[in-house]
């Protein structure tokens, strides 16, 4: 296993869409939506050991998360929970990332994934990214994964590739033309038929000295502020400077922020089977299904009429659903979802909502 090999994991998120399930103070990544006895988060981390050390694994997340890392993946230390005490999207929490690494090992190669996931063929995963790594430290490219698409998904981003620029020693590593993020439908209709573009998976590989000198050059006024903790990092002293300079730190993806602007990113069009399990719509896709095509949780549902829903209840109440077609049914604590599945973006908006007229206790 090599060294130089690092993995940060970004675990911030609330899960809005995953509503009502996933809640502010116990999202999403935390829970075992798959039904298996591991939760998102620890099926991320332990997939990651394949790759790197267990103490080459940092897990960014917000600082309210603490006691849910360490009380879920109880074997990382706990320099390694990297706390944020604000959410300013993906930039500067690999920014932040970059910065305790590089204290602790220059050379080092990096992945960043997100922390809820679903990678199906995990060795087909590991060595499309081993492939990757090799690729950009080789190179110095910034290089993301992408994901043939299966269908116009309006919730991806998506990547065009140019098929003339392929990576000599890897023929599925393409030079990236453009990123769109989350088209229309009549766009990812035509993004399917033009056969060049990917879903963005969010994943990406590249080397510190790579990354870091893309924040220099486009995202500079981030990087002068975690530059100013040099020194500071993997200490006691970290904590409060963190907490000082998170308030003045804008908000930005790493996708808006560098990949967009820099010349040499590529995509790696991959091999395995994945879902970003980002809405009860993806969850639906990969659950088994009865005769009429519905996903139940929940030991006492009677369904009449009713086909194509996912439904997600507690075990111990006895529901009756009459006439539903394509609908997301699911109760968790003190609220319940019933919203036809094709309208599922819309989820993120009910929370708004819920938050703004009904208070936090819902969300």
């Amino acid at each position: 296993m090599n060294k130089d090999y690092y993995c940060v994991i970004m675990a911030g998120g609330v899960g809005a869409r995953f509503w009502p399930m996933s809640r502010t103070d116990h999202p999403k990544q935390f829970i075992d939506i798959l039904g298996i006895g591991e939760t998102l988060i620890q099926r991320t981390f332990k997939r990651f050991t394949k790759i790197c050390p267990p103490e080459n694994i940092f897990i960014v997340t917000n600082e309210i998360y603490f006691d849910l890392v360490k009380k879920q993946i109880p074997e990382i230390p706990e320099n390694n929970i990297v706390l944020e005490p604000a959410m300013r999207n993906t930039a500067p929490c690999i920014a932040y990332a970059n910065y305790k690494i590089s204290e602790l090992n220059p050379d080092a190669k990096i992945v960043v994934a997100p922390s809820d996931h679903l990678i199906l063929n995990e060795d087909v995963f590991i060595d499309n990214i081993r492939k990757a790594l090799e690729a950009a430290t080789e190179n110095n490219w910034l290089v993301t994964l992408g994901i043939k698409p299966s269908r116009p998904d309006t919730g991806y981003g998506y990547i065009q590739f140019n098929d003339q620029e392929k990576y000599e020693k890897n023929q599925k590593i393409s030079k990236v033309k453009t990123f769109t993020e989350k088209p229309n439908v009549e766009l990812a209709e035509k993004f399917l038929d033009s056969g060049d573009f990917l879903w963005n998976a969010g994943i990406f590989i590249w080397s510190l000295k790579s990354i870091m000198s893309a924040f220099e050059e486009y995202l500079n006024d981030v990087n002068d502020l975690f530059a100013e903790g040099i020194g500071k990092y993997n200490t006691p002293e970290e904590k409060p400077f963190i907490k000082e300079i998170y308030a003045s730190c804008r908000k930005i993806s790493i996708d808006y922020g560098i990949m967009e602007k820099a010349s040499d990113v590529y995509v790696q069009a991959a091999d395995f089977d994945w879902s970003d399990l980002g809405t009860w719509g993806s969850l639906y896709d990969i659950k088994d299904k009865d005769e009429n095509k519905n996903a139940v949780v929940g030991d006492n549902v009677m369904l009449y009429d009713t086909k194509n829903c996912i439904v997600n209840l507690p075990k111990d109440k006895l529901v009756v659903l009459q006439g539903l077609d394509d609908y997301i049914v699911v109760e968790e604590d003190n609220a319940l979802l019933v919203c036809k599945k094709k309208d599922e973006q819309q989820i993120r908006s009910f929370v708004n909502d819920i938050k703004n007229k009904k208070g936090e206790k819902f969300i």
